[in-house]
């Protein structure tokens, strides 16, 4: 009798389970979204009416209009800002491996839905790692003045250094390797495949240093473009994307 009563909810359960890639789809789906909104309003900062900085640029703050102004509250300010826009641009390029990882998942005895939650967590933490050292080279980009209050180069020199990186990198055996970890999802899982949720937390810090190895001289055109520049942010992000 106790355990006929228990039937539905574990029925209930494993009906739930089935669901993961729908589940999955939108969550990843709403995360991107209030990722893009949070940019696109301007990363809850304003700035003084009149102040432009090109197309597409967003709002800024009067704090952000003085350069070399920095404070405990506006460095987590920039760290939450680049923190938001790498998962706004890297998670839609993600997105399969995430998927496929919760197929593979359920098959699994210790297949639950917070391994898959365990496995995001672990993308975010390898680009938090990024956002954090693009936070301190933002702020001495600054302190140098190479670097405007508006977050765009001020250096030509600065613009045409990252503009030539970014295209060496493009063609460097590295990141062809770290590329071909991205494109292969199946071959990296067969190989980098652990158990239970620190085992996903761990794969997926391994594929984000894959991932981080394509994207991070990409990421830093961003200093080029305007790191608030919504244009150069989507750009990016389909450069990314079809890769």
């Amino acid at each position: 009798m106790h355990s006929n009563k228990l039937m539905p909810s574990s029925k209930g359960l494993e009906q739930l389970l089935r669901r993961d890639r729908a589940i999955a789809i939108t969550a990843l789906v709403l995360v991107v979204a209030l990722s893009w909104a949070y940019i696109l309003g301007g990363a809850g900062v304003s700035m003084p009416a009149g102040a432009v900085s090109g197309a597409g640029s967003t709002q800024m703050s009067d704090m952000m209009m003085s350069r070399g102004v920095w404070s405990g509250e506006y460095a987590v300010l920039v760290f939450v800002m680049w923190c938001v826009m790498m998962l706004a641009m890297m998670l839609p390029s993600a997105a399969p491996m995430i998927l496929l990882y919760a197929a593979l998942n359920r098959k699994h005895a210790d297949g639950t839905l917070r391994t898959v939650a365990a496995f995001v967590l672990a993308y975010a933490v390898a680009w938090g790692g990024f956002s954090g050292l693009a936070t301190g080279a933002q702020w001495a980009l600054e302190k140098t003045a190479l670097l405007s209050p508006m977050m765009e180069a001020s250096s030509t020199y600065l613009g045409g250094a990252l503009l030539i990186a970014a295209g060496i990198w493009q063609l460097t055996p590295l990141k062809h390797a770290c590329l071909r970890h991205c494109r292969s999802p199946i071959q990296f899982f067969a190989q980098s495949w652990r158990g239970g949720i620190g085992g996903a937390f761990l794969m997926w810090l391994e594929h984000g240093a894959y991932c981080l190895g394509c994207c991070w001289v990409l990421m830093a055109l961003l200093c080029y473009g305007g790191v608030m520049n919504r244009f150069c942010g989507l750009g990016l992000a389909v450069d990314v994307l079809t890769e």
